[in-house]
């Protein structure tokens, strides 16, 4: 299968997680005691991990190899928005999740994770229309 078909690939199961993630996980965590949550979420965060991490190690891997293989605007730009994410992910993200697993969260917790979330669902949508069009151009 060509590179950029699993390019592809992995920016749309990317797109469809975030988006998940945006319009269902996040808000339906203000749904849960905070009891209820913090048992669900010590089970949903290395559940999601294991679709989460092959995915966004595949999505930083392939656009790496694309920049070092071309320096042009697309591949340059792509592995930015790329590293935005991962950014995102470990500085805002898994701190806040981090915190929920460990009971010291409120509910303006769960309202920043999913508004902040906004940032990412933006950025993956980026990328893979970028890649899309790009891929059938």
């Amino acid at each position: 299968m060509p590179l950029e078909t699993i390019r592809l690939l992995l920016d749309f199961g990317l797109l469809i997680l975030i988006w998940m993630v945006q319009l269902i996980v996040y808000p339906g965590f203000l749904f849960y005691s905070e009891e209820g949550l913090i048992s669900w979420h010590k089970k949903y965060t290395p559940r999601i991990s294991i679709i989460v991490i092959p995915l966004m190690l595949g999505q930083l891997m392939l656009y790496g190899s694309l920049l070092q293989s071309e320096k042009t605007i697309y591949s340059i730009a792509c592995f930015v928005l790329v590293l935005l994410v991962w950014l995102l992910t470990f500085t805002i993200f898994v701190p806040r999740h981090k915190s929920i697993t460990a009971g010291e969260f409120s509910r303006n917790t769960l309202v920043e994770l999913a508004n902040l979330n906004w940032l990412r669902a933006i950025l993956w949508s980026a990328i893979f229309i970028w890649n899309y069009f790009t891929f059938y151009d």
